[in-house]
């Protein structure tokens, strides 16, 4: 039997001690890494961008229906009734509720047009973005689907790719904006609206929609495959604004609440009986403002 010495006792203690302090510092590391991981994630959550339900400048891009387009007067754009920046009290448009007296030109721009189409969006925008506004809305798409027949309708590919474009362009110019993207409305029911309306009709021969409005009495099979064809492509604009903005962290798609909104000839000019009037755009407003300023976006 082997002989322990005093020194041999106290050589196998340091070595426990060592050991035991080497396995602390081991799981101490180890909690740590996990704690650096925990922080780090925090960290990340905190710099992630937040959705401010409360932006003091705003920006409106689009087309006719932003700028009042027959909303006061035949054939005439009324950018002071539009539903994104206007100051006509009847409207209250989003910039109205969301700035209430501090509505000012120098905190509201519509760089809208009448006849714009998607791949018009990433000049308006790059207007947009040299004021860094708090917010851009965006409601554009309309047109692409308007046009002098159904064949020419823009097609979804470069629908897509226009606004994908004109967004990333946004977004180095000004990267801390927020957009608002509205769904395209459901041309064929502001069809169905205005049928009846036989000042409307004259109207709509002067060139509004034919893609949708002409022939705007028939019930042909023909007319309702082309009527029907307008509204499908419509709806596959949506789906292309729905995906190109979940992909932008500050890009809020209304959830199709404009496409599915109900309107009625009280909400439609009574000038062309097509594009909303007064009414029309005070409910626009309220569904964006109802968007903008939810904690969560649309499910």
């Amino acid at each position: 039997m082997r002989t322990t010495t005093p020194a041999r006792r106290r050589r196998r203690k340091s070595a426990l001690r060592a050991g035991a302090a080497a396995a602390v510092l081991a799981l101490a590391a180890t909690g740590c890494q996990g704690d650096d991981d925990a922080s780090g994630g925090e960290r990340g959550a905190q710099a992630a961008p937040r959705w401010n339900t409360a932006p003091a400048s705003i920006a409106a891009v689009g087309d006719s229906i932003t700028r009042g387009f027959d909303a006061c007067s035949v054939l005439a754009d009324c950018p002071e009734v539009s539903w994104a920046t206007g100051n006509d009290p009847e409207v209250h448009s989003l910039a109205t509720r969301l700035l209430g007296e501090a509505l000012t030109p120098e905190r509201s721009w519509n760089y809208a047009v009448t006849g714009a189409r998607m791949a018009d969006l990433g000049g308006q925008l790059t207007e947009a973005a040299a004021q860094h506004p708090d917010l851009v809305t965006v409601m554009v798409g309309s047109n692409d689907a308007c046009r002098p027949t159904a064949s020419s309708m823009t097609s979804v590919a470069d629908f897509r790719a226009d606004f994908e474009k004109a967004l990333a362009g946004l977004r180095a110019a000004a990267p801390k904006t927020q957009v608002y993207v509205s769904s395209v409305p459901d041309l064929q029911r502001l069809w169905e609206q205005g049928k009846g309306s036989a000042m409307g009709r004259q109207i709509w021969k002067l060139g509004i929609c034919q893609s949708m409005l002409a022939d705007a009495e028939s019930v042909t099979a023909g007319a309702t495959a082309r009527r029907e064809k307008v509204r499908a492509r419509v709806v596959e604009y949506n789906e292309a604004l729905r995906q190109v903005c979940a992909k932008d962290e500050l890009c809020r798609y209304d959830g199709g609440a404009v496409f599915q909104y109900p309107f009625t000839t009280e909400q439609l000019s009574h000038w062309d009986w097509f594009h909303p009037g007064k009414d029309g755009q005070a409910r626009l407003a309220e569904l964006a403002h109802r968007q903008v300023t939810s904690p969560r976006p649309p499910v």
